[in-house]
C-alpha cells in the first residue's frame, strides 16, 4: 500500500472506531436522563445532567496532562485504553449504583481527554495541508454515523413505551457496551507512520532524543508536550478560536442531552414521546453526516475557504433555536418524571421537533469540521497540544452547560447559545482571514481548506 493509501486507511479506521464507541456513548448520553428519571424511585439517586457535568469538567482539567500521557504511551495505545473506560461507563447502566455511576463519570472524563488528544494527533499525522480538510470531513462523517445506529434501535425498541422497564434498560446497555468494545478493538488496525513525531516534539527535540524509548526520554517528551500546551493556550489565534470552541461545547450539551430530554418530557407527543428521543438522535446524525460529507469530502470545490461554511452553520442554528423556542415548552429541560403539559407559542409539533434536530446536527458539523481543519493547518507541528486545548475549552463549556441545565428553563439556555455563537463566529472569521493571508504569502492555493 502506498504511503498516501496507508494514511487514508488510518483515517477511515479512526473514523469507524470512533463511530462504534460513540454509537454507544452518544446513545447513552441521549437517553441517560430519561432512564435515570425512571430509576429515581429506587435506591439509585443520580442525575444524568450532573454526570455529564462531571465528565466534561474532569475532561477539561485532564486536557492539561493528556498531551503528556499521549507522548509517553503513544496515540494508538492511548485510544485503546480510553475506549475500555468508555465501555465501563456504559456498563454501569446495566446494574446502576449511585457511587459507581459518579466514579465512572470521573474516570471517563480522564479517558475522554486522552482519547480526543490522541485522535487529533492521529488525524494530523495522517494529513497535510492539502488533505486536512478532506480527512476532517471523512472522520467527522464516519463518527456521526454513531448517531444513526444507536438511536435507530432506541426508536424501535421504545416505541409506544411511556415507562422504561428494568429489562428494557439492561437489554439496551448490554448491547451498547459490546458495541463500544468492538470500536476499541478496531484501534489496533491503525498502522503507525514511520516518520511520525511524538506529540510535543519539534525537530530539535528529535535530534536530541533520537530513537531512544527510555523512561527518561519519554518524560522529557511529556514535559515538552505540557509546556507546548501552555504556550499555545496564550497565542492570539488559539484565544480567538476558544470562543468558537466554547460555542461548540454549549451546543454539544444541548443536542446530546438537553434536547432529547425536552422531547421526552412533552406529554402532548403521547405514547411516542420516548421513542421520539431516538428519532431525534437519528435526524441529528443525518445532519452531521450531510455536513461532514459536503464540507469535508467536497472541500476541494470550495474556493472561498472556511468562513462561508461557518456562516451557514450559525444561520442554521439560529433558525433551529427560533423554532425550538416556539415549539417546546419552557419547562421541558427540567420537567419531572410525569413530563409537562405546558405549551410554548404553538402546539408542540413532532415534525418541527425533528426538523430542529436535523438543523442542530447540520450546523454542528459546519463548526466542527472547520475547527478540525483550521487547527490541523495552523498547528500541524503541535497537533496534540493544540487539540488538547480545543477539547479543554469545549469540555469545560459543556460541563458548565450541563450544570446549568439542571436549573435553567429553555429560553435562557437558547439565549446563552445565541450570544456565544454570534461572537464565536466573528472570532473564527478573524483567524481564518489570518490563515488565508499566510497561505497567500506562501503562494499556496486557498481553495484547499
Amino acid at each position: 500500500m502506498s504511503p498516501e493509501g496507508k494514511k487514508l486507511f488510518n483515517i477511515i479506521i479512526l473514523g469507524v472506531s470512533f463511530m462504534f464507541i460513540f454509537t454507544a456513548f452518544q446513545s447513552c448520553g441521549n437517553i441517560a436522563q430519561t432512564v435515570i428519571t425512571n430509576l429515581n424511585n429506587t435506591d439509585f439517586h443520580g442525575s444524568g445532567y450532573t454526570s455529564m457535568s462531571i465528565i466534561y469538567g474532569v475532561l477539561s482539567a485532564s486536557n492539561l496532562i493528556s498531551p503528556s500521557l499521549v507522548a509517553i504511551v503513544g496515540p494508538q495505545l492511548s485510544m485503546v485504553v480510553s475506549g475500555v473506560f468508555y465501555s465501563l461507563y456504559i456498563a454501569v447502566f446495566i446494574q446502576p449504583a449511585t457511587w459507581a455511576f459518579y466514579t465512572a463519570s470521573v474516570l471517563i472524563g480522564i479517558a475522554a481527554a486522552v482519547l480526543w488528544t490522541a485522535q487529533g494527533n492521529c488525524l494530523t499525522e495522517n494529513s497535510d495541508e492539502n488533505t486536512i480538510g478532506r480527512n476532517s470531513g471523512i472522520f467527522w462523517a464516519l463518527l456521526q454515523f454513531s448517531l444513526i445506529f444507536g438511536n435507530l434501535y432506541i426508536y424501535f425498541a421504545w416505541q409506544g413505551k411511556t415507562h422504561i422497564s428494568e429489562s428494557d434498560r439492561r437489554t439496551v446497555f448490554i448491547a451498547l457496551t459490546v458495541i463500544s468494545l468492538v470500536g476499541t478493538v478496531l484501534f489496533f488496525l491503525i498502522r503507525r507512520q514511520e516518520d511520525t513525531k511524538a506529540p510535543g516534539d519539534d525537530d530539535s527535540t528529535n535530534e536530541i532524543l533520537g530513537e531512544s524509548s527510555s523512561a527518561r526520554n519519554k518524560m522529557m517528551r511529556a514535559v515538552a508536550a505540557f509546556k507546548k500546551s501552555i504556550t499555545l493556550s496564550f497565542t492570539k489565534e488559539m484565544l480567538l478560536l476558544s470562543v468558537t470552541t466554547a460555542y461548540t461545547g454549549l451546543v454539544l450539551t444541548f443536542f446530546s442531552g438537553v434536547y432529547g430530554t425536552c422531547i421526552g418530557a412533552v406529554n402532548r407527543f403521547g405514547s411516542e414521546e420516548k421513542s421520539l428521543i431516538g428519532l431525534s438522535g437519528i435526524f441529528i446524525g443525518v445532519g452531521e453526516i450531510l455536513g461532514g460529507g459536503i464540507f469535508g469530502l467536497l472541500s476541494k470545490k470550495n474556493g472561498s475557504g472556511r468562513n462561508p461554511v461557518v456562516m451557514l452553520g450559525i444561520l442554521v442554528h439560529f433558525i433551529a433555536f427560533y423554532l425550538i423556542f416556539f415549539n417546546m415548552p419552557n419547562d421541558a429541560p427540567i420537567a419531572p418524571m410525569e413530563g409537562t403539559d405546558q405549551i410554548a407559542y404553538m402546539i408542540p409539533s413532532k415534525e418541527v421537533a425533528m426538523l430542529c434536530s436535523f438543523l442542530l446536527g447540520l450546523g454542528d458539523s459546519c463548526f466542527n469540521t472547520q475547527l478540525l481543519s483550521i487547527l490541523g493547518f495552523l498547528y500541524s507541528e503541535d497537533s496534540a497540544p493544540a487539540f488538547a486545548i480545543f477539547k479543554f475549552v469545549q469540555s469545560i463549556c459543556a460541563a458548565v452547560a450541563y450544570f446549568y441545565s439542571n436549573y435553567f428553563v429553555l429560553q435562557w439556555q437558547l439565549l446563552i447559545m445565541v450570544l456565544v455563537g454570534f461572537f464565536g463566529t466573528i472570532t473564527f472569521f478573524t483567524v481564518e482571514w489570518g490563515a488565508a493571508a499566510a497561505l497567500a504569502a506562501r503562494g499556496s492555493d486557498y481553495s484547499s481548506i
